[in-house]
């Protein structure tokens, strides 16, 4: 689970790329040539704070907190596994030298096999988490891509860029940021979907 919120922001920093392509690219005909040009003037950029977005989201807290609470009880139930092996294969070096030649080589046999089994349980469990992973990943690309879509339109942006100690903006004028918007958008349209009920229209627009 260390390496969740670097994934998470990795998948964030392609989010907020989309919009830049999507722009730029919905209005070149077939010979690549746009069909008209911004001016330099014309261009409305805003950025976000990733790790500030990440923070306060509540689909991903609530979400994050639920594949946490997945994963430690995973490596609890494999610790009480092999747990339960070690106690077999420490019952079984106190007891073989009363063993027969026959129960040795049947006792270890066994005691293989139990332990290729926990193995590839322990394999599957992996297997499992990324999966779990690779999911929650690709939900918050779509609904970070899609409110920043929303977004864009109504503020008439062409650019939303990340900004944080990763990222290539070295500095930014503070009233660019609009991590709180995002933030409040995101979450307005959650409750909505939690509550069953339809965010209002102007929901990404309000500031």
């Amino acid at each position: 689970m260390k390496n969740l919120s670097l994934i998470l922001n990795i998948v964030l920093l392609i989010a907020v790329g989309v919009l830049f392509f999507l722009h730029f690219s919905k209005d070149k005909p077939a010979g690549g040539t746009a069909t008209s040009a911004l001016e330099p003037g014309d261009l409305q950029v805003a950025y976000i704070d990733s790790d500030t977005v990440l923070k306060y989201y509540e689909y991903l807290k609530v979400n994050k907190a639920t594949l946490e609470e997945k994963t430690q009880k995973m490596e609890q139930d494999f610790r009480n596994r092999a747990q339960g092996l070690q106690n077999e294969i420490a019952a079984y070096q106190r007891n073989v030298s009363s063993m027969t030649l026959g129960q040795v080589r049947s006792t270890e046999e066994e005691l293989g096999k139990k332990q290729q089994n926990l193995q590839m349980y322990q394999q599957s469990l992996s297997q499992a988490l990324m999966e779990e992973e690779a999911k929650l990943n690709r939900e918050l690309y779509t609904r970070v891509t899609e409110y920043l879509k929303k977004y864009g339109k109504d503020k008439g942006l062409q650019v939303v860029l990340k900004h944080d100690p990763t990222s290539d903006v070295l500095w930014a004028n503070n009233a660019l940021d609009i991590s709180q918007d995002v933030i409040t958008g995101l979450n307005t349209e959650y409750t909505a979907e939690k509550n069953g009920t339809t965010p209002k229209k102007d929901s990404a627009a309000t500031k």
